[in-house]
């Protein structure tokens, strides 16, 4: 396994990075065009591992999908066919796409990575079993038996384990004869930020759904069963993808800028304004422009992460670094994200010299002086960027398998290099690669 010698910079950082569409969006998307009742064009679109395994499994389905680059132009199949399905790692895939496969003329066979193996599928095929489907498995490898259509109706899951049940469900459900009403009956849903973005895609694509305006209280959601419209959709950066530039600025003192931040948005990522704010940093917006400014010292920050788990790599990072101690909360659902992103978080940050506790559901991080050493990323994007932010301020970390962070960022290593390459100004001693 290669490593990749985290950069190692002596000055702040000062730097403007543009960032490529948002994965979440971009996925959603593309089910939405596919189930569609005419042809539509994505602009913007992300293309990272988990967007082109989506359109490969899409095509593979029957739906033709032309455009290599950020335009892309999705027609719907007259019916979608018998396929085989990569789903690599992305829950998207393994948990958006078997609702489709419901509607396919005969079987659609999924798998993924040796990792995706062990991700929790269950609670998505034993839902689609309720509601009419003959899924042969309860985890990757599985093979849904297409009928070309699915009876729908009432199903109640828990879904504590991830939004994304909830998803996928709703997604397909204006195509199933009854439509679907999922109710969710468990422990606390994570990451409704998701779900919401979820429920406003379907409303601009003319699908009625009954959301729960508290989902505290009540957690049903009703989708009526009718035509998707064709949407051309316009794909808003990724804002969990900008984190790890802003936590550069955040650790380093430094100041940098992401252009077209939305005003108004769905994604959980904008949460990291806030967060960086209570940290210590500035965050300023204008003409649609995202700046963060870095404070002197870093202070820890106690917080409930659990409806936006993914950006806890990130500030786990940042709480490493921090002057006090941070407690992050909520999320002990990130056990069954591409990793156990606890047990990893506290495993890499204490190799380095670190004070990281798991405990049941997040983590306390007490600030230790770090150290050089190898990082690893067990095959998970937000991991190998949470390790590029220590390395920042930490000399000697080499990080495991960089080339991960293709899942949702393909030029992850180019636009860092291309951030520090900026910062570097004449006179300045620069960064260390």
């Amino acid at each position: 396994m290669t490593f990749w010698p985290a950069p190692h910079v002596r000055v702040p950082v000062h730097a403007t990075v543009t960032l490529p569409g948002s994965k979440s969006i971009t996925n959603r998307a593309l089910i939405l065009a596919a189930l569609a009742d005419r042809p539509s064009t994505l602009t913007g679109a992300l293309r990272s591992r988990d967007t082109n395994l989506m359109i490969d499994a899409l095509r593979a389905m029957g739906v033709g999908i032309e455009g290599e680059a950020e335009t892309l132009v999705v027609t719907p199949p007259s019916e979608f066919t018998s396929a085989m399905v990569d789903c690599g790692l992305a829950g998207t895939i393994m948990r958006f796409l078997p609702p489709v496969a419901a509607l396919a003329h005969g079987d659609v066979a999924f798998d993924g990575d040796e990792q995706a193996r062990v991700r929790p599928l269950g609670t998505i095929l034993e839902a689609l079993r309720a509601l009419g489907l003959d899924i042969d498995g309860n985890q990757l490898p599985f093979v849904v038996h297409g009928m070309g259509s699915l009876r729908g109706g009432p199903v109640t899951i828990d879904a504590s384990g991830s939004s994304q049940f909830v998803s996928g469900l709703l997604l397909s459900a204006a195509r199933f004869e009854q439509g679907v009403t999922v109710n969710h009956d468990g422990g606390q849903l994570p990451s409704m930020p998701h779900i919401e973005m979820t429920v406003e895609m379907l409303r601009r694509a003319d699908v009625r759904v009954d959301a729960p305006t508290d989902p505290r209280k009540a957690q049903t959601w009703t989708v009526a069963p009718g035509p998707i419209r064709a949407v051309d959709w316009e794909i808003e950066p990724d804002l969990s993808n900008a984190t790890p530039f802003l936590a550069a600025a955040a650790v380093t003192g430094g100041e940098v800028s992401i252009p077209h931040w939305p005003r108004y948005t769905t994604q959980p990522g904008d949460v990291i304004r806030e967060i960086l704010v209570r940290m210590g940093a500035e965050a300023r917006f204008y003409d649609s422009v995202l700046t963060v400014r870095g404070p002197e010292r870093l202070a820890g920050i106690d917080i409930d992460l659990h409806d936006v788990g993914e950006l806890t790599p990130t500030v786990a990072a940042l709480a490493a670094l921090a002057d006090s101690p941070s407690r992050l909360r909520g999320i002990a659902h990130l056990r069954g994200h591409e990793t156990d992103r606890l047990a990893a978080l506290a495993t890499e940050i204490n190799r380095l010299g670190g004070k990281v506790t798991e405990n049941e559901d997040g983590l306390t991080i007490v600030p230790n002086p770090l150290g050089g050493g190898q990082w690893r990323s067990y095959a998970d994007h937000r991991m190998a960027t949470a390790g590029a932010i220590i390395g920042l301020v930490t000399p000697g970390v080499e990080i495991e398998d960089i080339g991960t962070t293709a899942k949702t960022l393909p030029n992850f290593v180019q636009l860092w290099d291309g951030m520090l390459a900026e910062s570097n100004q004449p006179g300045q001693p620069g960064a260390d690669h």
